[in-house]
């Protein structure tokens, strides 16, 4: 099967961030940070380096990276665990893992929410007045279009402002540049299955600087076991519970092979999705939502074919695995005119190739006869 549904999960994972899981499966049944003995003291050491390869790739303080199952539990601990009042900024790209905790708090009383369209988003936020604002929260990459937010320009103004700046980096972390630091984030939240390589279950929460969270989860750590709250200290005090040892140490390797090449990752998806959306725009029925990304994301619609009829006829007469309906982003289908139908995703990685999506082009001409 050709394999182009890279943005629910990574399709292709190096070796090494195979063999590193299946290692710990077979040779380490031992807990992290639980015991002295070398087995769980080899299991802390590959917990710490995938910290220091994160921190490093992001930009960020080793112990402030924290461990979660994926990317939805790490936007819950950072927007549960921050001190969120008064109002809140968002955005219509934003996924249910933004915008349900969101409209939790609302419902709670505890913020008030005002979502943004994208499109000149800058323009707009430096035109308001952000007297009362707590947190503007953005995604780094839409997942339905591929379409890059302006991070390092709304970092500034929340920055200038003293505005938490949480971003979610489900789609972005592995495909583009970012920096905790340097694009002023408060928390940058990861999917470690996606673009940076590991396996399902590995996730992550980078907390900056000066930055403080409440607990989402409460249990046990290692350490302080007589205190009757949480540890004070990171990252044990927002990791209660035992860590997915073998995804960590799979997110480890894959986060590797992924910053060694990010550049030249980038420049192969930019240019598959510009040959893909390039064959696409000669079909006459066919209506585009994307510009060439480094994401690897080709949204678009069939005129006459719905997005499910389209992503099952790929799946069964041509042998492709897409994504059909509405991707877990509802505002930015109605923000794009899309909430009737929604769209088809292809979701392409550099593992991928021109004759792929050569075929793939042909494919969805048959269906347009």
């Amino acid at each position: 099967m050709i394999y182009f549904d890279n943005a629910a999960t990574g399709g292709f994972k190096v070796h090494a961030a195979i063999s590193a899981a299946e290692s710990v499966i077979k040779f380490l049944s031992a807990n992290p940070g639980r015991s002295a003995h070398r087995l769980a003291a080899t299991g802390a050491k590959i917990v710490a380096e995938c910290r220091e390869v994160l921190a490093s790739g992001f930009y960020a303080d080793p112990s402030r990276v924290i461990f979660t199952k994926n990317c939805t539990e790490a936007l819950n601990t950072a927007l549960f665990g921050l001190p969120l009042s008064g109002k809140v900024i968002t955005t219509v790209a934003e996924h249910n893992s933004v915008l349900r905790p969101l409209y939790k708090l609302e419902k709670e009383g505890k913020i008030t929410l005002d979502i943004l369209p994208i499109k000149n988003i800058v323009a707009t936020l430096k035109g308001s007045d952000l007297k009362g604002v707590s947190a503007i929260i953005t995604t780094a990459v839409s997942n339905v279009s591929g379409e890059s937010l302006a991070v390092t320009e709304i970092g500034e103004i929340a920055k200038e402002n003293g505005i938490y700046f949480i971003v979610d980096g489900a789609q972005g972390g592995g495909h583009i540049p970012l920096s905790v630091k340097g694009q002023n984030i408060s928390c940058l939240t990861l999917a470690g299955h996606k673009g940076l390589g590991g396996i399902m279950g590995s996730g992550a929460l980078i907390i900056g600087d000066g930055v403080e969270l409440s607990p989402l989860t409460y249990g046990g750590t290692g350490i302080d076991t007589f205190n009757t709250d949480m540890p004070e200290n990171l990252p044990e005090k927002l990791e209660a519970g035992t860590l997915n040892l073998p995804a960590i140490a799979s997110l480890l390797e894959g986060a590797r092979f992924t910053f060694k090449n990010l550049n030249n990752f980038a420049n192969t998806l930019e240019f598959y999705t510009e040959r893909m959306i390039k064959g696409l725009s000669n079909i006459p029925k066919v209506k585009l939502y994307s510009a060439p990304n480094p994401a690897g994301i080709v949204a678009f619609s069939i005129d006459g074919i719905t997005s499910m009829e389209g992503a099952d006829i790929l799946n069964n007469d041509y042998d492709v695995a897409v994504r059909g309906g509405y991707h877990c982003a509802p505002l930015m289908h109605k923000y794009l005119g899309t909430e009737k139908e929604g769209l088809l995703r292809a979701s392409l990685s550099v593992q991928n190739s021109a004759s792929e999506i050569d075929y793939f082009i042909k494919a969805v001409g048959k269906m347009c006869r």
